[in-house]
């Protein structure tokens, strides 16, 4: 099932993806839904990013060929970092780069959305606990973004983080491919088979530091291939069985 969020007749509102329409839903899947009384043509939709997530969980360094283009160590334990809910960014918006940096760049990423409240969950059981699945672009100035690791200047701006364009449910994240083509040219490409730490193991490792919530994402990394965008240029992100992400920059 793709789930998205769309503002219809100036509300918030869920719905399900069908055949190009969009059948609209009455509550939240987070808690529960049924069908609402309107389909629309999906082309006509405004969509917003398909979650409001109270914390984006990133995972730095999470593709072997990523830690090598930046001469980095491959790490042993998840690199974690935070993005926080201001840098949301819904599908077809534009990324905003910011006044202060030089280099803005894209990161294309598989994103994890949590269903249920998930505190102490074993990497077996971590399924249980995902909704599903979006594209995610990890948006970074990397210009200000130092080796030591403390990256949440860089990585935090307004409009950092589009999601979208809705949420898969059904969906094996194990080995999807992940591609981001820059004006139409394809940067990067390679499959969640190479992530370093994959899904059910970061759902394990983050929920023992913390409580998971509803509608939280993780944001698994980001392959090797990324690079700068300039005010004009388009970039998409396109994931296997889910869809395609894309946001203008200015």
């Amino acid at each position: 099932m793709k789930l998205l969020r769309l503002l219809h007749e100036g509300k918030e509102r869920y719905g399900r993806v069908e055949r190009g329409e969009v059948q609209l839903l009455e509550g939240s899947p987070f808690t529960s839904l049924k069908e609402g009384e309107a389909r629309l043509e999906l082309s006509k939709a405004r969509l917003l990013a398909p979650v409001l997530p109270s914390k984006a969980l990133c995972i730095g360094l999470n593709y072997q060929d990523h830690a090598k283009e930046f001469d980095l160590p491959i790490p042993t334990s998840p690199v974690v970092f935070i993005k926080p809910p201001s840098a949301l960014l819904a599908p077809g918006a534009e990324i905003v780069r910011p006044a202060i940096s030089r280099r803005v760049d894209f990161e294309a990423e598989l994103v994890v959305v949590i269903g249920k409240k998930a505190r102490h969950v074993s990497a077996s059981q971590a399924y249980n606990y995902i909704l599903g699945y979006t594209c995610g672009n990890d948006v970074t100035a990397r210009d200000l973004q130092p080796k030591d690791g403390q990256w949440t200047v860089a990585k935090s701006f307004d409009t950092f983080m589009p999601l979208g364009p809705w949420i898969e449910t059904d969906l094996d994240p194990s080995n999807l491919v992940v591609t981001a083509y820059l004006n139409g040219e394809k940067k990067q490409s390679s499959t969640t088979a190479n992530l370093i730490f994959g899904v059910p193991e970061l759902v394990e490792f983050l929920s023992s530091v913390m409580t998971l919530e509803p509608g939280d994402v993780i944001m698994t990394g980001t392959p090797s291939g990324v690079g700068p965008m300039n005010s004009g240029d388009e970039i998409a992100v396109e994931i296997e069985g889910i869809g395609r992400l894309a946001n203008r920059v200015r």
